[in-house]
Protein backbone atom coordinates (compact mmCIF):
# COMPACT_ATOMS: atom_id res chain seq x y z
CA UNK A 1 0.00 0.00 0.00
CA UNK A 2 2.77 2.31 0.92
CA UNK A 3 4.58 1.46 -2.34
CA UNK A 4 1.55 2.36 -4.40
CA UNK A 5 1.33 5.73 -2.66
CA UNK A 6 4.94 6.39 -3.44
CA UNK A 7 4.39 5.54 -7.11
CA UNK A 8 1.35 7.81 -7.29
CA UNK A 9 3.23 10.62 -5.60
CA UNK A 10 6.11 10.29 -8.07
CA UNK A 11 3.78 10.33 -11.04
CA UNK A 12 2.07 13.45 -9.75
CA UNK A 13 5.39 15.19 -9.28
CA UNK A 14 6.40 14.31 -12.81
CA UNK A 15 3.16 15.72 -14.20
CA UNK A 16 3.58 18.92 -12.19
CA UNK A 17 7.11 19.36 -13.41
CA UNK A 18 5.96 18.79 -17.01
CA UNK A 19 3.16 21.33 -16.61
CA UNK A 20 5.49 23.87 -15.02
CA UNK A 21 8.01 23.49 -17.82
CA UNK A 22 5.34 23.88 -20.50
CA UNK A 23 3.83 26.85 -18.66
CA UNK A 24 7.21 28.62 -18.67
CA UNK A 25 7.68 27.83 -22.33
CA UNK A 26 4.22 29.15 -23.13
CA UNK A 27 4.83 32.30 -21.08
CA UNK A 28 8.17 32.86 -22.78
CA UNK A 29 6.58 32.35 -26.17
CA UNK A 30 3.82 34.82 -25.30
CA UNK A 31 6.37 37.42 -24.22
CA UNK A 32 8.36 36.91 -27.41
CA UNK A 33 5.21 37.20 -29.50
CA UNK A 34 4.22 40.39 -27.65
CA UNK A 35 7.66 41.90 -28.20
CA UNK A 36 7.56 40.92 -31.85
CA UNK A 37 4.10 42.44 -32.23
CA UNK A 38 5.22 45.61 -30.46
CA UNK A 39 8.30 45.86 -32.68
CA UNK A 40 6.27 45.29 -35.84
CA UNK A 41 3.67 47.85 -34.71
CA UNK A 42 6.37 50.43 -34.11
CA UNK A 43 7.82 49.71 -37.52
CA UNK A 44 4.42 50.28 -39.09
CA UNK A 45 3.75 53.41 -37.03
CA UNK A 46 7.13 54.95 -37.85
CA UNK A 47 9.63 56.79 -35.63
CA UNK A 48 8.43 58.94 -32.74
CA UNK A 49 8.37 62.70 -33.37
CA UNK A 50 7.60 65.56 -31.01
CA UNK A 51 4.54 67.53 -32.09
CA UNK A 52 2.46 70.43 -30.90
CA UNK A 53 -1.11 71.34 -31.76
CA UNK A 54 -1.59 74.88 -33.07
CA UNK A 55 -4.03 77.04 -31.14
CA UNK A 56 -4.62 80.81 -31.47
CA UNK A 57 -3.08 82.81 -28.66
CA UNK A 58 -1.84 86.30 -27.93
CA UNK A 59 1.75 86.79 -29.06
CA UNK A 60 3.97 89.50 -27.62
CA UNK A 61 7.29 90.64 -29.07
CA UNK A 62 9.65 92.02 -26.46
CA UNK A 63 13.11 93.51 -26.18
CA UNK A 64 15.00 92.44 -23.06
CA UNK A 65 17.84 94.38 -21.46
CA UNK A 66 19.55 95.09 -18.17
CA UNK A 67 18.96 98.49 -16.62
CA UNK A 68 20.22 100.57 -13.73
CA UNK A 69 17.83 102.19 -11.26
CA UNK A 70 18.06 105.94 -10.92
CA UNK A 71 15.86 107.26 -8.13
CA UNK A 72 15.80 111.02 -7.53
CA UNK A 73 18.14 110.84 -10.47
CA UNK A 74 20.53 113.45 -11.72
CA UNK A 75 19.75 115.32 -14.91
CA UNK A 76 22.68 116.97 -16.66
CA UNK A 77 21.58 120.30 -18.10
CA UNK A 78 23.59 122.22 -20.65
CA UNK A 79 23.31 124.70 -23.44
CA UNK A 80 22.14 123.63 -26.87
CA UNK A 81 24.10 126.45 -28.51
CA UNK A 82 27.55 127.94 -28.10
CA UNK A 83 27.59 131.34 -26.42
CA UNK A 84 28.74 133.64 -23.64
CA UNK A 85 26.99 133.37 -20.27
CA UNK A 86 25.39 136.66 -19.22
CA UNK A 87 23.93 135.58 -15.89
CA UNK A 88 23.54 132.55 -13.63
CA UNK A 89 20.33 132.73 -11.62
CA UNK A 90 20.60 129.72 -9.26
CA UNK A 91 23.08 128.16 -6.87
CA UNK A 92 23.70 124.63 -5.63
CA UNK A 93 20.93 123.49 -3.30
CA UNK A 94 18.27 125.78 -4.78
CA UNK A 95 14.83 124.33 -5.43
CA UNK A 96 13.58 125.17 -8.91
CA UNK A 97 10.28 124.85 -10.74
CA UNK A 98 9.69 123.31 -14.14
CA UNK A 99 10.50 125.91 -16.81
CA UNK A 100 12.45 128.16 -14.45
CA UNK A 101 15.41 129.96 -16.07
CA UNK A 102 18.72 128.79 -14.60
CA UNK A 103 21.12 130.80 -16.77
CA UNK A 104 21.06 133.18 -19.72
CA UNK A 105 23.43 133.48 -22.65
CA UNK A 106 24.18 136.54 -24.76
CA UNK A 107 21.15 136.61 -27.06
CA UNK A 108 21.88 139.70 -29.18
CA UNK A 109 22.82 137.80 -32.33
CA UNK A 110 20.02 135.25 -31.93
CA UNK A 111 17.52 138.04 -31.29
CA UNK A 112 18.62 139.88 -34.45
CA UNK A 113 18.29 136.70 -36.51
CA UNK A 114 14.81 136.09 -35.10
CA UNK A 115 13.78 139.67 -35.89
CA UNK A 116 15.08 139.34 -39.46
CA UNK A 117 13.17 136.09 -39.85
CA UNK A 118 9.98 137.79 -38.66
CA UNK A 119 10.51 140.59 -41.19
CA UNK A 120 11.02 137.98 -43.90
CA UNK A 121 7.59 136.58 -43.07
CA UNK A 122 6.05 140.05 -43.45
CA UNK A 123 7.77 140.50 -46.79
CA UNK A 124 6.62 137.11 -48.02
CA UNK A 125 3.06 137.85 -46.91
CA UNK A 126 3.18 141.23 -48.67
CA UNK A 127 4.45 139.60 -51.86
CA UNK A 128 1.64 137.05 -51.72
CA UNK A 129 -0.95 139.75 -51.10
CA UNK A 130 0.34 141.79 -54.03
CA UNK A 131 0.10 138.77 -56.28
CA UNK A 132 -3.48 138.09 -55.25
CA UNK A 133 -4.80 141.66 -54.99
CA UNK A 134 -2.77 143.58 -57.58
CA UNK A 135 -0.79 141.48 -60.03
CA UNK A 136 -3.46 138.83 -60.61
CA UNK A 137 -6.19 141.40 -61.52
CA UNK A 138 -3.69 143.30 -63.69
CA UNK A 139 -2.76 140.07 -65.46
CA UNK A 140 -6.44 139.33 -66.04
CA UNK A 141 -7.07 142.80 -67.48
CA UNK A 142 -3.95 142.58 -69.63
CA UNK A 143 -5.11 139.23 -70.99
CA UNK A 144 -8.49 140.70 -71.90
CA UNK A 145 -6.86 143.72 -73.57
CA UNK A 146 -4.40 141.53 -75.48
CA UNK A 147 -7.24 139.34 -76.69
CA UNK A 148 -9.14 142.41 -77.90
CA UNK A 149 -6.03 143.76 -79.62
CA UNK A 150 -5.50 140.40 -81.31
CA UNK A 151 -9.07 140.36 -82.59
CA UNK A 152 -8.67 143.89 -83.92
CA UNK A 153 -5.36 143.05 -85.59
CA UNK A 154 -6.89 139.99 -87.26
CA UNK A 155 -9.79 142.07 -88.60
CA UNK A 156 -7.42 144.78 -89.83
CA UNK A 157 -5.22 142.21 -91.57
CA UNK A 158 -8.22 140.65 -93.32
CA UNK A 159 -9.34 144.09 -94.57
CA UNK A 160 -5.87 144.93 -95.81
CA UNK A 161 -5.64 141.55 -97.48
CA UNK A 162 -8.91 142.18 -99.35
CA UNK A 163 -7.73 145.65 -100.41
CA UNK A 164 -4.43 144.20 -101.58
CA UNK A 165 -6.21 141.62 -103.71
CA UNK A 166 -8.31 144.40 -105.27
CA UNK A 167 -5.22 146.46 -105.96
CA UNK A 168 -6.10 149.37 -103.70
CA UNK A 169 -2.98 149.02 -101.49
CA UNK A 170 0.54 147.84 -102.03
CA UNK A 171 2.63 145.03 -100.55
CA UNK A 172 4.12 147.33 -97.93
CA UNK A 173 0.73 148.08 -96.41
CA UNK A 174 -0.14 144.37 -96.31
CA UNK A 175 3.22 143.57 -94.69
CA UNK A 176 2.60 146.22 -92.06
CA UNK A 177 -0.79 144.64 -91.24
CA UNK A 178 0.91 141.22 -90.98
CA UNK A 179 3.52 142.60 -88.57
CA UNK A 180 0.80 144.17 -86.45
CA UNK A 181 -1.03 140.82 -86.32
CA UNK A 182 2.17 138.99 -85.30
CA UNK A 183 2.81 141.50 -82.53
CA UNK A 184 -0.77 141.16 -81.27
CA UNK A 185 -0.47 137.37 -81.24
CA UNK A 186 2.80 137.53 -79.27
CA UNK A 187 1.29 139.98 -76.79
CA UNK A 188 -1.79 137.76 -76.36
CA UNK A 189 0.38 134.69 -75.75
CA UNK A 190 2.48 136.56 -73.19
CA UNK A 191 -0.66 137.83 -71.45
CA UNK A 192 -2.08 134.30 -71.25
CA UNK A 193 1.21 133.07 -69.75
CA UNK A 194 1.16 135.82 -67.15
CA UNK A 195 -2.47 135.11 -66.31
CA UNK A 196 -1.72 131.40 -65.87
CA UNK A 197 1.25 132.20 -63.62
CA UNK A 198 -0.98 134.31 -61.37
CA UNK A 199 -3.77 131.73 -61.19
CA UNK A 200 -4.33 129.87 -57.83
CA UNK A 201 -2.28 126.95 -59.13
CA UNK A 202 0.11 129.08 -61.16
CA UNK A 203 3.87 129.20 -60.77
CA UNK A 204 4.04 132.76 -59.39
CA UNK A 205 1.54 132.07 -56.64
CA UNK A 206 3.14 128.72 -55.80
CA UNK A 207 6.55 130.36 -55.55
CA UNK A 208 5.13 132.99 -53.24
CA UNK A 209 3.49 130.34 -51.05
CA UNK A 210 6.74 128.38 -50.91
CA UNK A 211 8.66 131.51 -49.96
CA UNK A 212 6.16 132.20 -47.18
CA UNK A 213 6.46 128.64 -45.84
CA UNK A 214 10.26 128.90 -45.87
CA UNK A 215 10.06 132.21 -44.05
CA UNK A 216 7.90 130.65 -41.34
CA UNK A 217 10.29 127.70 -41.01
CA UNK A 218 13.28 130.03 -40.74
CA UNK A 219 11.46 132.09 -38.15
CA UNK A 220 10.66 129.02 -36.08
CA UNK A 221 14.29 127.91 -36.23
CA UNK A 222 15.48 131.38 -35.28
CA UNK A 223 13.02 131.55 -32.39
CA UNK A 224 14.15 128.13 -31.20
CA UNK A 225 17.76 129.28 -31.26
CA UNK A 226 16.76 132.39 -29.33
CA UNK A 227 14.96 130.22 -26.77
CA UNK A 228 18.11 128.14 -26.41
CA UNK A 229 19.88 131.18 -24.97
CA UNK A 230 17.86 130.56 -21.82
CA UNK A 231 18.77 127.37 -19.98
CA UNK A 232 15.62 126.17 -18.20
CA UNK A 233 14.80 123.40 -15.76
CA UNK A 234 12.82 120.68 -17.59
CA UNK A 235 11.19 119.53 -14.33
CA UNK A 236 10.89 120.69 -10.76
CA UNK A 237 13.74 119.63 -8.51
CA UNK A 238 16.92 120.62 -6.70
CA UNK A 239 20.13 121.96 -8.20
CA UNK A 240 22.84 119.65 -6.87
CA UNK A 241 25.75 120.89 -8.98
CA UNK A 242 26.65 124.08 -10.86
CA UNK A 243 29.57 124.29 -13.27
CA UNK A 244 29.12 127.69 -14.90
CA UNK A 245 29.87 131.33 -14.14
CA UNK A 246 28.93 134.64 -15.81
CA UNK A 247 31.25 135.58 -18.67
CA UNK A 248 32.15 131.98 -19.40
CA UNK A 249 31.97 130.79 -23.02
CA UNK A 250 30.07 127.51 -23.06
CA UNK A 251 29.91 124.86 -25.76
CA UNK A 252 26.77 123.07 -26.88
CA UNK A 253 26.22 119.83 -24.99
CA UNK A 254 28.51 120.57 -22.04
CA UNK A 255 26.85 119.96 -18.65
CA UNK A 256 26.41 123.23 -16.74
CA UNK A 257 23.98 122.12 -14.03
CA UNK A 258 23.01 118.85 -12.41
CA UNK A 259 19.37 118.67 -11.33
CA UNK A 260 17.73 116.08 -9.09
CA UNK A 261 14.05 116.00 -10.09
CA UNK A 262 11.32 115.58 -7.53
CA UNK A 263 9.63 112.18 -7.20
CA UNK A 264 11.09 110.58 -10.30
CA UNK A 265 12.31 107.01 -10.60
CA UNK A 266 13.87 105.94 -13.86
CA UNK A 267 15.56 102.90 -15.33
CA UNK A 268 18.57 103.50 -17.57
CA UNK A 269 19.18 100.73 -20.10
CA UNK A 270 21.61 100.21 -22.96
CA UNK A 271 19.76 98.64 -25.90
CA UNK A 272 21.47 97.00 -28.86
CA UNK A 273 21.31 99.42 -31.80
CA UNK A 274 19.76 96.71 -34.00
CA UNK A 275 16.56 97.07 -31.91
CA UNK A 276 16.22 100.85 -32.41
CA UNK A 277 13.55 100.40 -35.07
CA UNK A 278 11.34 98.49 -32.63
CA UNK A 279 11.37 101.05 -29.83
CA UNK A 280 8.93 103.93 -29.35
CA UNK A 281 8.28 106.40 -26.56
CA UNK A 282 5.33 105.33 -24.42
CA UNK A 283 5.88 101.58 -24.81
CA UNK A 284 5.13 99.59 -21.67
CA UNK A 285 7.59 97.31 -19.92
CA UNK A 286 7.91 94.95 -16.97
CA UNK A 287 10.99 94.97 -14.76
CA UNK A 288 12.32 92.98 -11.82
CA UNK A 289 15.47 92.65 -9.74
CA UNK A 290 17.22 89.32 -9.31
CA UNK A 291 16.71 89.47 -5.56
CA UNK A 292 12.95 90.03 -6.03
CA UNK A 293 12.30 88.09 -9.23
CA UNK A 294 8.64 87.48 -8.38
CA UNK A 295 7.89 91.15 -7.68
CA UNK A 296 7.71 92.60 -11.16
CA UNK A 297 6.77 96.24 -11.62
CA UNK A 298 5.60 98.35 -14.55
CA UNK A 299 7.65 100.93 -16.42
CA UNK A 300 7.23 103.04 -19.54
CA UNK A 301 9.71 104.18 -22.17
CA UNK A 302 10.16 107.92 -21.65
CA UNK A 303 13.25 108.73 -23.72
CA UNK A 304 15.23 107.13 -26.54
CA UNK A 305 18.62 108.77 -26.96
CA UNK A 306 19.20 110.07 -30.50
CA UNK A 307 22.89 109.15 -30.28
CA UNK A 308 24.55 105.75 -30.60
CA UNK A 309 27.49 104.56 -28.52
CA UNK A 310 29.89 103.64 -31.33
CA UNK A 311 32.13 101.49 -29.12
CA UNK A 312 29.34 99.38 -27.66
CA UNK A 313 26.88 99.65 -30.54
CA UNK A 314 24.09 100.55 -28.14
CA UNK A 315 21.47 103.22 -27.52
CA UNK A 316 20.57 104.64 -24.12
CA UNK A 317 16.96 104.14 -23.13
CA UNK A 318 15.14 105.70 -20.18
CA UNK A 319 12.03 104.19 -18.64
CA UNK A 320 9.86 105.99 -16.11
CA UNK A 321 8.52 104.03 -13.13
CA UNK A 322 5.22 105.51 -11.93
CA UNK A 323 4.84 103.23 -8.89
CA UNK A 324 8.28 101.99 -7.82
CA UNK A 325 8.32 99.05 -5.38
CA UNK A 326 9.80 99.60 -1.94
CA UNK A 327 12.83 97.44 -2.63
CA UNK A 328 14.20 99.63 -5.44
CA UNK A 329 17.51 101.30 -4.62
CA UNK A 330 19.73 103.76 -6.44
CA UNK A 331 22.04 102.00 -8.97
CA UNK A 332 20.32 98.62 -8.47
CA UNK A 333 20.48 96.39 -11.54
CA UNK A 334 17.14 95.17 -12.89
CA UNK A 335 15.99 93.18 -15.89
CA UNK A 336 13.61 95.00 -18.23
CA UNK A 337 11.28 93.42 -20.78
CA UNK A 338 9.83 96.03 -23.16
CA UNK A 339 6.72 95.15 -25.13
CA UNK A 340 7.33 96.37 -28.69
CA UNK A 341 4.51 94.55 -30.53
CA UNK A 342 1.43 92.49 -29.72
CA UNK A 343 -0.67 90.21 -31.92
CA UNK A 344 -3.98 88.96 -30.50
CA UNK A 345 -5.10 85.40 -31.25
CA UNK A 346 -2.51 84.32 -33.80
CA UNK A 347 -0.79 81.04 -34.59
CA UNK A 348 2.83 80.72 -33.47
CA UNK A 349 5.59 78.16 -33.87
CA UNK A 350 8.91 77.50 -32.14
CA UNK A 351 11.80 78.60 -34.32
CA UNK A 352 13.28 75.12 -33.86
CA UNK A 353 10.44 73.75 -35.99
CA UNK A 354 11.37 75.84 -39.04
CA UNK A 355 13.34 74.72 -42.04
CA UNK A 356 14.91 77.85 -43.51
CA UNK A 357 17.39 78.31 -46.32
CA UNK A 358 18.42 81.36 -48.41
CA UNK A 359 16.15 82.02 -51.38
CA UNK A 360 13.47 79.55 -50.29
CA UNK A 361 10.23 79.90 -48.36
CA UNK A 362 10.40 78.65 -44.76
CA UNK A 363 8.50 75.42 -44.11
CA UNK A 364 7.60 72.87 -41.42
CA UNK A 365 6.53 69.25 -41.20
CA UNK A 366 2.78 68.84 -40.60
CA UNK A 367 0.86 65.67 -39.78
CA UNK A 368 -2.03 64.69 -42.03
CA UNK A 369 -5.62 64.61 -40.80
CA UNK A 370 -5.14 61.11 -39.37
CA UNK A 371 -2.02 62.30 -37.56
CA UNK A 372 0.12 59.52 -39.03
CA UNK A 373 1.91 60.82 -42.13
CA UNK A 374 4.12 63.83 -42.81
CA UNK A 375 3.58 66.55 -45.35
CA UNK A 376 5.48 69.74 -46.01
CA UNK A 377 3.81 73.15 -45.42
CA UNK A 378 5.38 76.37 -46.71
CA UNK A 379 4.79 79.42 -44.53
CA UNK A 380 4.61 83.18 -44.50
CA UNK A 381 5.98 84.46 -41.19
CA UNK A 382 5.49 87.56 -39.06
CA UNK A 383 6.87 88.61 -35.67
CA UNK A 384 9.69 86.73 -33.98
CA UNK A 385 10.23 86.76 -30.24
CA UNK A 386 11.82 84.57 -27.56
CA UNK A 387 12.40 81.62 -29.87
CA UNK A 388 8.91 81.75 -31.40
CA UNK A 389 7.52 83.12 -34.66
CA UNK A 390 4.09 84.27 -35.86
CA UNK A 391 2.55 82.32 -38.74
CA UNK A 392 0.67 84.58 -41.18
CA UNK A 393 -0.21 82.00 -43.84
CA UNK A 394 0.28 78.29 -44.41
CA UNK A 395 -1.19 76.69 -41.28
CA UNK A 396 -4.54 76.45 -39.50
CA UNK A 397 -5.59 76.07 -35.90
CA UNK A 398 -5.78 72.48 -34.73
CA UNK A 399 -3.04 71.15 -37.02
CA UNK A 400 -0.21 69.09 -35.55
CA UNK A 401 3.26 70.37 -36.37
CA UNK A 402 6.65 68.85 -35.61
CA UNK A 403 8.17 71.00 -32.89
CA UNK A 404 11.72 70.33 -34.07
CA UNK A 405 13.28 70.36 -37.54
CA UNK A 406 14.25 66.67 -37.36
CA UNK A 407 16.61 65.44 -40.11
CA UNK A 408 16.09 62.27 -42.12
CA UNK A 409 12.33 62.62 -42.60
CA UNK A 410 10.49 62.73 -45.91
CA UNK A 411 7.02 63.62 -47.18
CA UNK A 412 4.51 60.79 -46.84
CA UNK A 413 6.51 59.05 -44.12
CA UNK A 414 4.52 57.49 -41.28
CA UNK A 415 5.46 58.75 -37.84
CA UNK A 416 4.28 58.40 -34.28
CA UNK A 417 3.30 61.71 -32.65
CA UNK A 418 4.53 62.51 -29.15
CA UNK A 419 3.23 65.71 -27.54
CA UNK A 420 5.98 68.28 -26.89
CA UNK A 421 5.83 70.41 -23.77
CA UNK A 422 6.70 73.83 -25.18
CA UNK A 423 5.76 77.12 -23.56
CA UNK A 424 5.22 80.15 -25.77
CA UNK A 425 5.44 83.84 -24.83
CA UNK A 426 2.08 85.51 -24.60
CA UNK A 427 -0.01 88.12 -22.87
Amino acid sequence: MAGEDIKKSGAASTRLAWLAAHRKSALLAAVLLALLAFFLLRQVQGPPVKTLTLQPRDFVQTVVASARVQTQHRVDLGSQVTGTVLSVLVNEGDQVKAGQVLAELDAREARAVAKAATLAISQAELKLRQLKEVQAPVALQADKQAAANLAQAKAQFMRQQDLFKQGFIGQAALDEAQRALDVARAQASSARTQLAAHAPDGSELQLALTALAEAHANAEAAQARLNYTQIKAPVAGQVIDRNVEPGQVVQAGKALFVLSPQGVTELIAQIDEKNMGLLRQGQSALASADAYAQQRFKAQVSLISPGVDAQRGSVELRLRVAEPPDYLRQDMTVSVEIEVARRPKVLILPLDALHESPGAAPWVWVLDEEGAQLRRAELQLGLRASGWVEVLHGLQAGQQVLSEASPGLHAGQRVRAVAAGASAPGG
